[in-house]
């Protein structure tokens, strides 16, 4: 079947593509702000402790006692739910870094 090329559009000069990077003067969060961080890794008796050290070099203010954990299913991995007082897009995204950049992290959300 013939693909007519009418059919394909650019998209309107007003829209951003995905691949298009934002700006660092531009965030769809208003700082100040609660923002959650999911953290993912295999089980370990060291995990939540180890990342919670790592978030507290980003977000001193955060309290480790309403870090939330959640096994998977069959227990090999564990899942932690952070949520900090994030303060500025900098501040997110260098503990977005280090958080994934840390050898017991599998994902980070």
């Amino acid at each position: 079947m013939p693909h007519s090329g009418a059919a394909r559009r650019a998209a309107p000069a007003t829209m951003r593509s995905q691949e298009e990077p934002m700006t660092t003067d531009q965030s769809l969060i208003e700082y100040p702000c609660d923002f959650p961080i999911k953290v993912m890794g295999r089980r370990h008796e060291e995990f939540a402790q180890q990342i919670t050290a790592v978030v507290l070099e980003h977000a001193p203010d955060f309290d480790p006692s309403t870090v939330e954990m959640r096994p998977s299913r069959n227990g090999n991995y564990i899942g932690l739910t952070f949520v900090v007082r994030a303060t500025s897009r900098a501040q997110l995204d260098a503990l977005y870094r280090a958080l994934s950049s840390h050898p017991m992290v599998s994902v980070v959300l």
